[in-house]
């Protein structure tokens, strides 16, 4: 409890950068944005930016948004940083590590609101804590893919089909609507009820029929070339 005599006085030239991440295009960052947003507002400090990174899970060091907001760390186009929780920044000790080590370099200050972490404080304990929560983040990282893979696993042995459906057609009928009818991809797809990517696989992986023959180097059109051979 703050006492009334006591004045917090926060530091109103910090230009702040706002940094969040979600792991799948179907979620959003709307609830993290929102409490950032509230964070900086509630100590007077100025925007420096928001760098949003979707369907980009934290396991992976590069990252559209964070890439950029580490070169621009590096110029000093921001004070701070400031994550809604740790694991959003990166789920990797070692990531973790090398990129806060080089925001201290870039004398740019990190903060995770709702862990209450500021790499700012002099006090050692922020470091320690830190590094603590990365090495978490990391091992429930591990332990969500495994029990992922141990699903999968289950799945499979109660006979269930894990994956993409398999697409049922005739690979010779993707020939003969290209060679023959001279059809485009999404209309062989279209008319066999597939998709256009799953037609030209099928092409490129379908054998010749025993008539003809290829020719010794593929057509950059995409279709096939074909030579009569006596019966």
């Amino acid at each position: 409890m703050v006492d009334k005599r006591t004045e917090i006085v926060y530091d109103n030239r910090m230009r702040c950068a706002i940094y969040a991440r979600v792991s799948t295009t179907d979620q959003h960052c709307d609830l993290q944005l929102r409490e950032l947003r509230e964070y900086i507002a509630a100590r007077g400090w100025k925007s420096g930016g928001e760098y949003i990174d979707t369907g980009f899970s934290g396991a992976k060091a590069s990252r559209p948004a964070l890439d950029r907001l580490m070169a621009d760390a590096a110029k000093r186009k921001f004070d701070c940083v400031a994550v809604w929780k740790l694991d959003r920044f990166g789920r990797s000790v070692l990531n973790l590590s090398q990129q806060l080590a080089a925001l201290t370099s870039f004398g740019v200050r990190f903060v995770a609101t709702t862990q209450g972490l500021d790499t700012d404080e002099s006090n050692p304990t922020a470091a320690l804590l830190l590094h603590i929560l990365s090495a978490v983040a990391e091992f429930e990282r591990s332990m969500i893919r495994e029990r992922t893979l141990s699903g999968i696993k289950a799945a499979q042995a109660a006979g269930k089909i894990v994956g993409r459906p398999k697409r049922v057609f005739r690979r010779d009928e993707v020939v003969r609507l290209r060679d023959d009818e001279g059809l485009s991809w999404r209309a062989i797809g279209t008319k066999l009820g597939i998709p256009a990517m799953t037609a030209l696989d099928s092409y490129r992986q379908s054998p010749l029929c025993t008539e003809t023959v290829a020719a010794a180097t593929a057509n950059p059109g995409g279709k096939r070339k074909r030579k009569k051979v006596a019966a």
